[in-house]
């Protein structure tokens, strides 16, 4: 089996490089993570993927004098590496047109809410602002918009009346780190087919089970 090469990109502690490394070590996955990369040395992430022997690279972005010479770098690192697909995981820089046009469908994200509701790094807090009764995270296809492009997996939680920013990112975290490969296995298996604003795959499981938040009682 030839497994799809991931360059993943992070800029903090890296759970869900962590959960897509969990899911790398089963022999079975369509996938192999070839390079981590972070803009920042401090990065949590970067001791994950040194645990699992992936190999890591360091591109600040502060040494580049704006976004296109940083993009370009971590252009240059991602295709020396053998990268097929790149997963942004934490990554907090917004990446330039050019970037994401070189790279066409075979850039993913993950965002902690039911996009296209509460894009942006506040995810949480203006759900809960906003008093909805079910959030969740999106794994997508990446566009040069901001947390925008088609969307590949989506998981729902509930929103509790005395949640925090803190319990709800916790809650939501789960469901992410399922999500995420997930969607990597889909593309990786070759299941994904992009037509237009929305991604199709092939093959996925039907779950007509419904989220009621708050539950009904069953009389």
């Amino acid at each position: 089996m030839t497994r799809l090469k991931l360059g993943v990109l992070i800029s903090g502690r890296g759970s869900n490089l962590q959960a897509l490394i969990d899911a790398c070590q089963d022999s079975d996955y369509p996938a192999e993570i070839a390079i981590v990369i972070s803009n920042k040395t401090e990065a949590a992430g970067l001791e994950r993927a040194q645990r699992a022997g992936i190999d890591t690279a360091v591109v600040p972005h502060t040494d580049h004098a704006d976004r296109y010479g940083f993009d370009a770098a971590l252009d240059a690192a991602l295709r020396a590496a053998g990268v097929k697909l790149v997963c942004l995981a934490g990554f907090m820089r917004l990446l330039t047109p050019a970037f994401v046009n070189g790279w066409g469908n075979n850039i993913v994200n993950i965002h902690p809410s039911l996009l296209p509701a509460f894009k942006g790094a506040h995810a949480h807090a203006d759900a809960i602002a906003a008093g909805v009764r079910i959030s969740g995270c999106t794994v997508h296809i990446v566009r040069p918009e901001m947390d925008d492009g088609p969307i590949l997996v989506q998981a729902a939680v509930p929103v509790f009346g005395e949640d925090t920013e803190e319990t709800l990112a916790a809650r939501v975290l789960r469901a992410e780190h399922c999500c995420y490969p997930y969607a990597v296995r889909a593309i990786a298996e070759g299941r994904v087919r992009i037509d237009g604003s929305r991604a199709i795959i092939a093959e996925a499981a039907s779950e007509e089970a419904c989220l009621i938040n708050p539950a009904t009682k069953q009389r």
